[in-house]
């Protein structure tokens, strides 16, 4: 056949027919497209996606002084192509927070997240951090750490001095603060001061220059419960003119029974329980329990002494059924070898239903020598909720 005479719409009908149409494409040639247009769209997703680039991600501020607080500002970049969020930033402990940081820095621009660490009364090497959560894909979290060493001048340690005082008499305790100069020069302690009379202080030198005893002591009477002071002292460093210690005594009564009452279900007991006591001794001298009981039948009555003369613990035992009769009054009971105290009872009860009076508190029986009008008033040996130590 001579195409060449042939007309153009006659040329393509031939052609047409006689060139076989392509074949449609099979299952697997589909996937491989479908892969193929996937990995294009997540190559682009990923193209316009932020990126977050910090200049060093830990920060140490060396030695730094006690007391004063400290911060630094980190530095970011968005080197991607989309928005950067930053979402949250999360201190790793209460003392470490975080301050007003860039939330949106578009691509190429900078951002800074400041934290600010407050360590008062804290010595030595630390380590804080914070977490930083953005929309970066590839770092969802970046860890921010700060690092140094929290250097005192002057040290005293410990800082406070606690006494525990008991109505019986005054005490011969003597708390120590040892006092350490981290100075390179000689350290000089003068004009010792203390704002309340009940305590008395004095400045020993262990070390000349360097290292020096503060002997606190209390001087009852106490004025209160509870009494609080501070000791100050003089210095020759300009860095740290004044020291101070804090200084407290709490006032306790000689014998203290916790809790006062034991109280039980109302009667009958549907199956056996226990009830602990517990009696510290805070008296000068040491303290001997004994004969130790309930009068109700199968009650019983364990004594531990973890502290001898000073601390015990008294289990009582109640079993399945029992029950106080209405007409009669029960109480733990113990003996003591203190002659103020001979014997000590906790009263014992069954909690009403209804609203109803309690019994009074755990009391002392008071030697035969001791007036009526003074037996007769009972003796409270411990405060409601005071927890032993």
């Amino acid at each position: 056949m001579r195409l060449g005479l042939l007309s153009a719409p006659l040329l393509v009908f031939v052609l047409g027919s006689i060139m076989p149409e392509p074949a449609p494409a099979g299952p697997e040639q589909q996937s491989q497209g479908s892969e193929i247009n996937d990995r294009k769209t997540q190559e682009g997703a990923q193209h316009s996606a932020p990126r977050i680039e910090f200049g060093t991600t830990a920060f140490d501020f060396g030695k730094i002084l006690s007391g004063l607080p400290i911060k630094h500002d980190f530095v970011f970049t968005n080197t991607g192509t989309a928005p950067l969020e930053i979402a949250e930033v999360k201190p790793g402990c209460g003392c470490t927070t975080a301050g007003a940081w860039d939330r949106v820095v578009n691509p190429g621009r900078t951002g800074k997240i400041p934290l600010q660490l407050n360590l008062p009364g804290f010595s030595g090497p630390f380590a804080k951090i914070a977490t930083v959560t953005c929309n970066d894909p590839a770092q969802t979290n970046v860890v921010l750490q700060l690092l140094g060493t929290v250097w005192k001048p002057i040290e005293i340690i410990p800082s406070t001095a606690a006494f525990t005082v008991s109505t019986e008499g005054p005490t011969n305790e003597t708390k120590v603060l040892r006092i350490l100069s981290n100075l390179s020069e000689p350290l000089t302690l003068s004009d010792v001061q203390c704002t309340n009379d009940a305590f008395r202080a004095e400045l020993k030198t262990v070390q000349p220059g360097k290292e020096f005893e503060l002997h606190i002591t209390v001087a009852p009477p106490l004025p209160s419960p509870s009494t609080f002071a501070a000791v100050t002292i003089k210095t020759s460093s300009s860095q740290v003119p004044l020291i101070s210690a804090s200084l407290y005594a709490t006032l306790q009564p000689v014998i203290a029974v916790i809790p006062e009452q034991v109280a039980l279900p109302p009667g009958p007991l549907t199956t056996g329980i226990t009830s602990g006591v517990t009696i510290r001794n805070y008296g000068t001298n040491l303290l001997e329990l004994s004969d130790a009981r309930v009068d109700a039948p199968g009650v019983e009555v364990r004594v531990r002494e973890p502290q001898p003369g000073r601390l015990f613990t008294l289990t009582v035992s109640f079993p399945a059924g029992f029950k106080i009769p209405p007409d009669k009054k029960l109480a733990l009971s113990v003996k003591s070898n203190h002659p103020k105290f001979p014997l000590i009872t906790v009263p014992i009860y069954h909690s009403p239903s209804a609203v109803a009076a309690a019994p009074p508190p755990a009391v002392v029986a008071l030697p035969s020598n001791v007036s009526p009008t003074t037996r007769a008033v009972p003796t409270r040996l411990g405060a409601p909720g005071m927890a032993a130590k």
